[in-house]
């Protein structure tokens, strides 16, 4: 019976750490702000320690968002994205359209509710 803890250790040690999936927080690096052409905005934005592109893609969501709550508009449409990964940075180029009525198209946002959301899910805005 005295064995068992020891065993019990040496097992734990031989499993190696332990790493609890998605307790990590990633680490916002900023947000680059270009004005393109009128309503026309590019943001540049860096990620480290996401698992993937679907975070570093919000990340630029939400800082559109905001762009256009800050010019007083309510609204804001995805153009495009470039994405690129390396050491463990995600960055994206993004390129979103800001206006003060809802615009065309597929890939709008309510930028109130986008950013009321992304303060809840701890995402910065700027």
């Amino acid at each position: 019976m005295k064995a068992w803890p020891f065993i019990c250790l040496a097992l734990a040690a031989c499993a190696g750490p332990q790493v609890s999936q998605g307790t990590a927080r990633p680490s916002y690096d900023g947000v680059q702000t270009r004005l393109l052409d009128g309503e026309l905005v590019s943001f540049d934005v860096a990620l480290r320690g996401a698992e993937g592109p679907e975070a570093v893609t919000r990340y630029a969501e939400c800082a559109a968002a905001q762009y256009a709550l800050i010019r007083g508009y309510g609204f804001a449409r995805h153009v495009r994205t470039n994405l690129d990964s390396r050491g463990g940075t995600w960055r994206a180029d993004a390129v979103y359209t800001i206006s003060p009525d809802l615009p065309a198209g597929a890939k709008t946002i309510d930028a109130e509710v986008t950013v009321a959301n992304c303060g809840a899910s701890g995402i910065p805005t700027a």
